[in-house]
Order: C-alpha cells, then sequence, then structure tokens
C-alpha cells in the first residue's frame, strides 16, 4: 500500500472543516439563543457539513488505496479533537485525566492508521 500523503491532508483538513461545521450545528443551541430558537433552520448546515464528510472520507480512502478503515478512524479521532477543543473554549470544560487519555488514544488511533505498514 502506497499512502498518498496530498489526499490524506486533504481529507484530515476536511474532516476538520466538517467536524467544526457539525460542533456548531449541535451544540451552538447552547451558545447562541438565535441557533437554539431557529432549530429547523440550523438543521439545513447538514447538507454541506455531509458533503464535506463525503469528500473527507473519499480522499483517504483513495489515499490509502481504498482500504476503508483507515479513514474511519481518523475521521471519528479528529472529531473527538474538535469536540474536546469546543468544549473546552466554549463550556468551560476543563480536559481532565480521563478526557487527556481518550484524548491519547484517538492520536494512537491515528498513528496506528498512519504509520503501521
Amino acid at each position: 500500500m502506497v499512502l498518498k500523503l496530498g489526499l490524506l491532508t486533504k481529507g484530515i483538513i476536511c474532516f476538520i472543516i466538517a467536524h467544526i461545521g457539525a460542533f456548531y450545528q449541535l451544540n451552538g443551541q447552547f451558545i447562541w439563543k438565535w441557533i437554539e430558537k431557529n432549530p429547523l433552520l440550523i438543521s439545513l448546515l447538514g447538507i454541506p457539513i455531509s458533503l464535506v464528510f463525503i469528500y473527507a472520507t473519499k480522499y483517504t480512502v483513495i489515499a490509502f488505496d481504498y482500504v476503508m478503515w483507515p479513514q474511519r478512524f481518523i475521521g471519528f479521532a479528529s472529531g473527538i479533537f474538535i469536540y474536546a477543543w469546543g468544549t473546552y473554549y466554549y463550556f468551560n470544560q476543563p480536559i481532565d485525566v480521563k478526557t487527556a487519555v481518550s484524548l491519547g488514544l484517538a492520536l494512537v488511533l491515528i498513528g496506528v492508521q498512519v504509520f503501521w505498514k
């Protein structure tokens, strides 16, 4: 298997953008009253967010020569990091030992998928 770094990078960037969008779509109701009052309108953000997830999946699957599992773990782990940042930044929820261990495991997941040949 030959890893295609350019596609992997594009895929990871797309996953990060999509997870940021999903974070705001789902948790924006606790940050801004407007979103809380307009859930139907905010749900329409699911269309472009899903499109970005589709491209993230495409790029990372192709980057790994069409092996499916690496993209799933990379997508999952990137979502964990975005969620940890969002809850810390917006809700002042610190990264405790349990969360730090989970983030470390997410990093290990990405490392295994990218570097284990």
